[in-house]
């Protein structure tokens, strides 16, 4: 079947279901961590990254291609017809649902799974959670990035009822951002899609491995870009960006005096000279004026075992983190801009697969033995940070996202 045969098999298959069916899916935090945010000499981070969702996507075409932009003009085209027929029915909040529960809640979930095509128009009206809506609800959880657990609480809710005509705005918005990326990327890029805080890796117009990730709070954005993968940083510095020195140290510094120390964060003068943190005085700005400040490498470090570069002007850059179990959390907009990446050792083999000189036993040597050491990819790869949060993929699934930075002019789905 040539693609384009393809693209309307799945175009009828969305007429008649807006979300195809999908396999059922199954501390105390220092400051510092989670403005940055155990380590692991192992390649993968040893956490479950069908834990956010990912588990969902069954197809290797990426987001960024003309495929997605085609896909989702079919489902707007199903998600204008849903708004024409009034859309879909309020589910009532007042209770959390799950598998076994009777309850007449339970008849307008039905409804409302129904609509978009997550269940069966013919699975009843029952007021029982049969194995039927458990399976129909994961998969919306799914599609939506919460964790696919079968459970009708507040969250799922939420985004439940999040009114029809706001979902096709969404889309019809993002369709624009994915028409002006469905060029030639090339042959080898990395997509991180902040609303979704995934990655994607590409090869061949195929995604080869995705990630979960951690982006930036909504007063510390992960700035959208285009731009270029420059150094590999293993076992690196933490040079402290001067808004973290700034909304993040200084009021630490002035609850507990000794927490620079602890945390084996130098401060360095602008000769090079280092300071004691006792000579400055925390409770004015003294310490935003001239001065350095660098966490030394090893298994407290914020930024973990390793560094990825990439152009920019905001000082952001991806990274591993000693603390693994943050990719677990639902809403991960949690870092000062910079991103970190689940897994990110399978991201930096492939990124250096073409250097002789660091195959994956010279990697694991570095790793292991705490050696400073910077890589330069060459050729350097493309590397785009967007913001798509709604989209639909040539497996026929709609997926929706919350609006964290409210840039669809959509602010009911801003994140609060």
């Amino acid at each position: 079947m040539t693609r384009r045969g393809a693209l309307r098999s799945i175009a009828g298959a969305m007429a008649a279901s807006v979300a195809l069916p999908l396999s059922a899916l199954a501390q105390d935090a220092d400051p510092i961590n989670q403005v940055l945010q155990n380590r692991s000499n192992d390649w993968s981070d040893g956490f479950d990254a069908a834990s956010s969702g990912a588990a969902s996507v069954r197809t290797s075409a990426p987001i960024l291609s003309p495929d997605t932009a085609t896909t989702t003009e079919y489902a707007i085209q199903n998600y204008t017809d849903i708004v024409a027929r009034g859309g879909w029915p309020v589910v009532p909040g007042d209770k959390k649902l799950s598998l076994g529960n009777k309850d007449p809640n339970v008849v307008i979930l039905r409804q409302r799974l129904t609509v978009t095509g997550d269940l069966a128009a013919g699975a009843g009206n029952s007021q029982t959670f049969d194995s039927y809506v458990d399976a129909a609800l994961r998969r919306f959880q799914a599609r939506h990035g919460l964790p696919a657990d079968g459970v009708a609480g507040p969250s799922t809710i939420n985004m439940m009822n999040v009114p029809a005509a706001v979902r096709l705005a969404q889309l019809q918005t993002n369709l624009v951002r994915l028409r002006s990326m469905s060029g030639f990327l090339g042959d080898r890029y990395v997509m991180i899609n902040i609303p979704a805080a995934a990655i994607e890796v590409v090869e061949g117009g195929r995604v080869i491995s995705r990630h979960t990730a951690v982006v930036g709070k909504v007063d510390r954005p992960t700035p959208i870009l285009a731009t270029k993968i420059y150094r590999v940083s293993f076992n690196p510095y933490w040079t402290v960006p001067a808004s973290i020195i700034r909304k993040d140290l200084i009021p630490l510094m002035q609850k507990s005096p000794d927490y620079l120390t602890k945390k084996q964060i130098r401060i360095y003068d602008s000769a090079g000279v280092e300071v004691p943190p006792e000579s400055i005085d925390w409770n004015t700005d003294q310490a935003t004026k001239g001065y350095l400040f660098r966490q030394d490498p090893g298994d407290f470090n914020s930024l973990g075992s390793v560094r990825i570069s990439f152009h920019n002007d905001e000082q952001v850059y991806m990274h591993d983190t000693p603390q693994k179990d943050i990719f677990g959390r639902v809403e991960r907009f949690d870092s000062s801009g910079c991103i970190r990446v689940q897994n990110i050792r399978q991201v930096i083999g492939w990124l250096l697969r073409d250097n002789p000189d660091f195959p994956r036993e010279r990697i694991d040597q570095i790793f292991k033995s705490g050696e400073q050491v910077h890589v330069n990819p060459k050729p350097e790869v493309p590397l785009y940070l967007q913001y798509i949060s709604a989209w639909a993929m040539d497996d026929g699934v709609t997926h929706f996202r919350d609006d964290i930075y409210n840039r669809d002019g959509i602010g009911q789905l801003a994140l609060q």
